[in-house]
């Protein structure tokens, strides 16, 4: 395969980009539909019908549709309206002839969840533009491994993009495999896409690695003990990315305790505390962030704290708060807490809860609670432990405080 700048308007032609790209969106949508229900594992054949394979009924159809719609700008699909058939192949036709009138941009969806999730939408040409970068941080590739969604912007710049650019025709799916299993599959030259969570665990698990194995995270800042867990198995790189749904990639470190070095076109906004873009075109785009940056006197960068209080939990955003707000709605609680669990405690969300009178603490509430929230929200936004007082724990301040797992305020 040959790059050529032609590739930018025609990116869902060759390979199975695309089809990853809508099998992962069309499997988000319905996981999200229907929570606590399992989805048909990927990957989808093209000859799978959404209707009699996965059980799709009229109204999540519409929401698959305008889900896909959106995000690929298909402009309603006019001349193949996707609501016309319900076979996979038959939406991938549609999207791509949707995609030949009007590829020139796309609309991703932030990936945590407090009530609605945020579109953000950028030109293809800056995709493209971080793509270049990309390629010259990580050459001598021979094959992707994805252990990431492609509907998201992060897999699809580094399994969907990248890949073109890089010359690469070899994308391996993996996720699902137990990081032992992952790790014998690898082989020199090999591109490991993933996420902190997934490298925390590659790093307690993992085996020696074959020679010059590169692996790349992103969708949060990698604790400095996940990044050196990793690079002991054997990995010749851990390249880090800091970026988001908004603003696409920001920067990169491959030393777990260096600082993140800007890519090339962007900057630093003099005028305030956000960054501006230089567009290929010519055209400056400034960016508001959603961490706070602690600059460094050699231009390099730390992200200090989230604005928005979002925290990761498996390599997704998640709002605490507002999974809070949701536990309330139960009758039996009176007033709730979640935070994510400290490092010692676990890589999920734990929940106190102050339950209202004449209510008991004991596992048929705890139960109870669990079931609630696995209907209204997703599994990472589920809190893995329980703990229960007469009161939430609050500091001297009268602050909300962390507590011990199990803990009794």
């Amino acid at each position: 395969m040959t790059y050529t700048p032609d590739d930018a308007a025609r990116w869902w032609r060759d390979g199975t980009g695309l089809q990853r790209v809508v099998a992962d969106l069309l499997g988000a949508e319905l996981a999200a539909l229907r929570p606590g229900r399992q989805t048909l594992a990927q990957p989808w054949p093209a000859s799978l019908d959404l209707r009699v394979d996965l059980g799709a009924d009229s109204l999540e159809l519409m929401g698959l549709a305008s889900a896909l719609e959106t995000q690929l700008h298909l402009q309603g699909t006019a001349d193949a309206p996707l609501l016309k058939h319900t076979r996979l192949g038959d939406w991938l036709d549609a999207a791509r002839a949707g995609l030949d009138a009007h590829g020139s941009a796309l609309t991703f969806r932030t990936s945590g969840s407090s009530g609605a999730p945020k579109p953000c939408t950028h030109r293809l040409a800056l995709l493209w533009q971080e793509v270049d970068a990309l390629a010259e941080l990580l050459p001598g590739r021979r094959r992707i491994v994805s252990l990431v969604p492609a509907h998201h912007i992060y897999g699809f710049l580094f399994t969907v993009l990248l890949p073109r650019r890089l010359g690469i025709d070899a994308v391996c799916d993996l996720r699902g495999h137990a990081p032992t299993a992952l790790a014998v599959q690898l082989t020199a030259g090999d591109l490991v896409i993933g996420h902190p969570d997934l490298w925390r665990a590659f790093g307690q698990a993992a085996g020696p690695l074959a020679p010059d194995i590169v692996g790349v995270t992103s969708t949060a800042p990698c604790p400095l003990d996940v990044a050196r867990a990793a690079l002991g198995t054997g990995l010749a790189r851990l390249v880090q990315v800091y970026g988001s749904s908004e603003t696409a990639g920001v920067g990169w470190r491959d030393e777990p305790e260096g600082g993140y070095t800007m890519f090339p076109y962007w900057s630093r906004d003099v005028q305030g505390d956000g960054l501006v873009r230089q567009c290929p075109d010519g055209t400056r785009q400034p960016a508001m962030l959603q961490d706070r940056l602690a600059w460094r006197d050699d231009g390099r960068f730390q992200p200090d704290g989230r604005i928005d209080q979002a925290v990761q939990v498996g390599g997704v955003n998640v709002f605490p708060g507002y999974v809070a707000d949701v536990l309330r709605l139960h009758p039996a609680v009176l007033e709730a807490s979640v935070r994510r669990m400290r490092p010692d405690e676990g890589e999920r969300l734990k929940a106190f809860v102050v339950v209202r009178d004449g209510m008991t603490f004991d596992a048929g509430l705890q139960t109870s609670l669990h079931t609630w929230l696995s209907e209204r929200l997703t599994a990472p936004e589920c809190p893995a432990a329980y703990s229960f007082g007469p009161r939430l724990p609050r500091g001297t301040s009268g602050k909300l405080a962390d507590w011990i797992i199990d803990s009794e305020v």
